[in-house]
């Protein structure tokens, strides 16, 4: 089968569309949240964002997203407890996580590979581009 990929969704050949894969972003700094929000948009996802990791876990049940973009230093609830939680949670255990932060300390990626994450991209050495990549190879697109 051949996709072919037009702004806002995903199509077969036959024209036939595709559901827009689901993208959870939990971000608590609304100018960054705002470019990576436009950004998924343009590229065809499905994006619902949350501002602290309390949030995140309440939409995580309600969107059922089928990736999530998790900050780490967070109001409420960081994003190492969300993932944590989210891990140990059947309904949630096999959501694709990708934790992307400021935080670039190899103990802090040690703890979030213990933890489960699918991906660790620290903000301060990816552009946009890669991130939104990085989600697209995880979805398998």
């Amino acid at each position: 089968m051949i996709l072919l990929e037009k702004r806002g969704s995903i199509s077969t050949m036959d024209g036939q569309n595709l559901k827009p894969k689901k993208v959870l972003l939990v971000e608590d700094d609304d100018s960054l949240a705002s470019v990576y929000l436009t950004r998924f948009e343009a590229e065809g996802f499905n994006v619902k964002r949350v501002p602290n990791g309390e949030d995140a876990l309440a939409a995580t049940i309600e969107f059922h997203p089928d990736i999530i973009l998790l900050d780490v230093m967070m109001p409420k609830v960081s994003g190492f407890d969300v993932l944590d939680i989210l891990r140990n949670t059947p309904e949630t255990a096999n959501v694709k996580v990708v934790m992307l932060t400021a935080l670039s300390q190899e103990t802090d990626k040690q703890k979030a590979s213990e933890l489960g994450v699918d991906d660790y991209l620290v903000k301060s050495q990816v552009v946009i581009s890669d991130v939104v990549e990085r989600v697209k190879r995880h979805l398998g697109l």
